[in-house]
């Protein structure tokens, strides 16, 4: 989110900067100062930040960055000052900033409270200590999504069975009773057995987001990024990637240098989107019951070390390859969760995905059971137009350990990786897990999904945002990688089972 806007009125430029994020804000000041230029700066949400007991002297600021400084209700006021004398350089645009909040920015003294959470900061941002807690805390996120998940997943599941049956039972046999119970029902029933699951994780993660963690886990990236030549805000659009590339991409936009801003949106791709995660989660539960968290922050994990060396790859680049930028990063205060905007924000990632099952996975379903149903007139997966196409890419998977019913669904995971569940459901029935996959070939699977390249929507906005040059070099170097590192497991992994 960027804390910060800028506008002209009667031909004087206004910054309005939130208070709650003074430094992110005044970095931008900054830089106009340094370049010359005059800018007002009105303060919004000044009560939000006396409420956390802090105070600032905008009067001594405006003097040391030598700018008008108020707030945004004495506007008329502010605006009516003469500009104070301005700095004659400034080598460091952080280093400018945080030393202004130092001497403005004050804490009301005695006050434990605020001691005990920069206590609890100074562990939780340590670079030592704080990644093993976060990798704990991510451990009991996805242990919580499973266990709880569990019950009304199998209730879905159960109930998506029963209306088989009765659906076979009682409508007469042909392809419109085919249509609607191994295509819609089969298809869409596969996805939607996983909602719980996506909803679980969803209020779990809003809940690290607002009380203020995903904040210091982002921290603790930011220095990781810093280390491999990208401004440390770039991880912020990465972290929206969990949920959706597509707004991850767009989120990029806030990132200034083109250069790292395209960088950035080449490395969202990476991310384990929430589409992946019912393919992580069928395998997961079938082949590694005993270790399913481990295994589903293994895909995170290995999507964010790929991405980094990704970007320590192209920052090698004659393009990529620039100097390193000042990059300042600012926790927010810690604070209450709110029911009312973990529901908004959960309820509109939720109806986000319930709209994709509705449409894009509907459609996917019906063209798959079209594809295996024709020309023989019946569900015979030997002789359909499907076994056609697998058998035609089959020769380039099976070096993988995938077969042609494998290789289908990948292809089915173009349009949304959802797809890839409801064409195991048309074409494997209820025995998905169990009927062709191995552990080996499982994790080879889950590899290839998390690494070829995203949906067509990710790539239609990676078009739009960067040109068209990048988003092909990202279906191809996606595609690329992914049939490589699933080729190395595998033929690795065979010598060992």
């Amino acid at each position: 989110m960027d804390h910060t806007r800028f506008y002209e009125e009667n031909g004087i430029l206004i910054q309005e900067v939130d208070s709650r994020h003074l430094e992110k804000g005044l970095l931008k000041t900054a830089e106009y100062i340094a370049r010359r230029k005059s800018v007002v700066v009105l303060l919004t949400h000044y009560d939000d930040l006396l409420r956390t007991n802090h105070s600032l002297d905008y009067e001594l600021l405006s003097q040391l960055l030598g700018v008008r400084v108020g707030l945004i209700e004495n506007k008329e006021a502010v605006l009516a000052q003469p500009d104070p004398s301005r700095p004659q350089q400034i080598d460091s645009y952080a280093g400018f900033v945080h030393g202004a909040l130092a001497e403005t920015l004050h804490h009301a003294p005695h006050d434990t409270g605020h001691e005990l959470w920069e206590k609890v900061d100074k562990v939780l941002t340590n670079r030592w200590v704080g990644f093993p807690i976060l990798l704990v805390v991510l451990y009991l996120v996805f242990e919580c999504t499973f266990t709880i998940g569990a019950y009304p997943q199998e209730w879905i599941a159960g109930g998506v069975e029963s209306l088989c049956d009765y659906l076979t039972r009682t409508l007469p046999a042909g392809w419109l009773s085919s249509l609607l119970i191994d295509g819609l029902v089969k298809g869409i029933g596969a996805v939607l057995s996983f909602v719980p699951n996506i909803l679980i994780l969803f209020i779990l993660l809003a809940l690290m987001e607002d009380t203020g963690y995903m904040a210091r886990a982002a921290f603790l990236m930011d220095k990781v990024m810093h280390a491999v030549g990208l401004h440390g805000r770039s991880f912020i659009p990465m972290l929206v990637g969990f949920g959706c590339n597509v707004p991850a991409i767009m989120a990029a936009r806030n990132i200034e240098n083109p250069k790292d801003r395209t960088l950035t949106m080449l490395m969202i791709p990476f991310m384990s989107c929430s589409a992946r995660i019912p393919v992580y989660m069928l395998f997961v539960a079938a082949f590694f019951p005993g270790h399913k968290a481990l295994m589903m922050m293994s895909m995170y994990a290995i999507g964010i070390v790929l991405s980094i060396l990704f970007a320590m790859v192209m920052k090698r680049t004659k393009y990529f390859r620039q100097p390193k930028s000042d990059y300042v990063s600012e926790l927010p205060q810690y604070r209450k969760p709110s029911l009312k905007e973990i529901s908004l924000h959960v309820w509109e990632r939720l109806w986000d995905y319930l709209q994709k099952i509705g449409t894009v996975i509907l459609w996917a379903s019906v063209i798959i059971w079209a594809l295996t149903y024709f020309p023989s007139g019946s569900m015979d997966l030997e002789h359909s137009y499907l076994a056609a196409i697998g058998q035609w890419t089959e020769p380039v998977m099976r070096p993988l350990g995938f077969d042609w019913k494998m290789s289908v669904c990948l292809l089915t995971g173009l349009p949304a990786k959802e797809a890839i569940i409801s064409t195991m459901g048309i074409l494997y029935g209820g025995d998905a897990a169990l009927s062709a996959f191995t552990p080996l070939t499982a994790f080879g699977f889950m590899l290839f999904v998390l690494l070829y390249f995203p949906c067509i929507a990710t790539i239609a906005t990676l078009r739009r945002e960067a040109g068209n040059g990048w988003a092909i070099f990202t279906v191809v170097h996606s595609l690329l990688l992914a049939w490589v590192l699933s080729f190395v497991v595998y033929q690795i992994g065979i010598l060992f089972v």
